[in-house]
């Protein structure tokens, strides 16, 4: 009976308006895939490729000629390998800033019996509409004496409002029996929020983990502004640096003796600073992807 059950479940056919629509499905989606991942194929292609044949050809995924001639201009100097260190360092100790302040606020937020709730949540929301601006943040970050520091670039974005809410509507939606049974138990508010709620809300906090990382990673103009000591540049600083001295020596006609291939192009520069700042962020994205779903679109425990 139940392999009887099977096959004709399995025996079940989709009607052709419905074979139409999946067809339509599958070739949209495979087009929505090339034009994303070509892109970024040609900037790569493009990385590697001589001056001559990115003036001759206008588009290609595979170059004729290989040339590592860009990526030995931008690691010449050894500045490249110092910006992605100060970036991870940035990275690692900025998200786990914002996410222990988020946490820690989203908490007693997703709390209805605690008073004033609703105001503080308000305010949050305020900051969501109304930014006070450049100059007033830079006065703040000038007074509290944070000028040349890592912290400049970590504290006054410690708490994004989007990524509050997100969280604080997970914890929401977690199960209240939980924590009944854990004070039954004897577990105090600490106890319940290290045990129990953050381990259970995983799937939020690698998405949202992840949208702070990715903010760090990709920061340029805070730490344009923020910034004095070479030595504490992260890597958009540098590869920015890198890539107008390759504009001027474009321009003026100074060329470096990097072998066979001669100088290289100015855009084919661009395009490795670009992929040598895209890939180690890109690297961490399929440890997390799994989580995106469930941690940002679903917010529920299902039983």
């Amino acid at each position: 009976m139940i392999a009887a059950g099977k096959k004709k479940h399995r025996g079940v056919q989709l009607s052709p308006a419905e074979k139409v629509g999946m067809v339509f499905v599958y070739i949209v989606c495979i087009l929505a895939g090339v034009l994303t991942i070509v892109p970024f194929l040609y900037v790569v292609a493009g990385s590697f490729a001589t001056e001559k044949e990115l003036v001759e050809r206008a588009f290609f995924v595979i170059p004729h000629t290989f040339s590592m001639n860009a990526y030995k201009y931008i690691t010449a100097d050894g500045s490249i390998f110092r910006g992605l260190m100060n970036s991870f360092l940035i990275m690692v100790a900025g998200t786990f800033i914002n996410m222990a302040f988020t946490t820690t606020l989203a908490y007693p937020l997703s709390k209805s019996h605690i008073k004033g709730r609703n105001v503080v949540l308000n305010m949050i929301i305020i900051t969501m509409l109304f930014s006070g601006g450049m100059i007033p943040n830079y006065l703040v970050v000038k007074g509290l004496g944070l000028l040349d520091s890592y912290w400049a670039l970590m504290l006054p974005g410690a708490i994004n409002a989007f990524n509050l809410i997100i969280v604080k509507n997970f914890f929401q939606e977690l199960p209240h029996e939980l924590e009944e049974a854990a004070k039954i138990d004897g577990c105090s508010d600490l106890g319940i929020f290290m045990k129990i709620i953050l381990p259970l809300s995983k799937p939020a906090l690698a998405s949202v983990g992840l949208f702070y990382a990715v903010s760090h990673w990709n920061d340029f103009f805070n730490s344009l502004i923020y910034l004095n000591s070479t030595e504490k540049f992260p890597v958009q600083i540098i590869l920015r640096q890198i890539v107008l001295l390759a504009q001027g020596a474009s321009a003026d006609g100074s060329s470096i003796d990097f072998g066979a291939g001669g100088t290289p192009p100015e855009q084919a520069v661009k395009m490795a600073a670009t992929v040598v700042a895209t890939i180690p962020i890109l690297c961490v994205y399929p440890f997390v992807q799994k989580y995106f779903e469930q941690g940002v679109m679903v917010g529920a425990v299902k039983g």
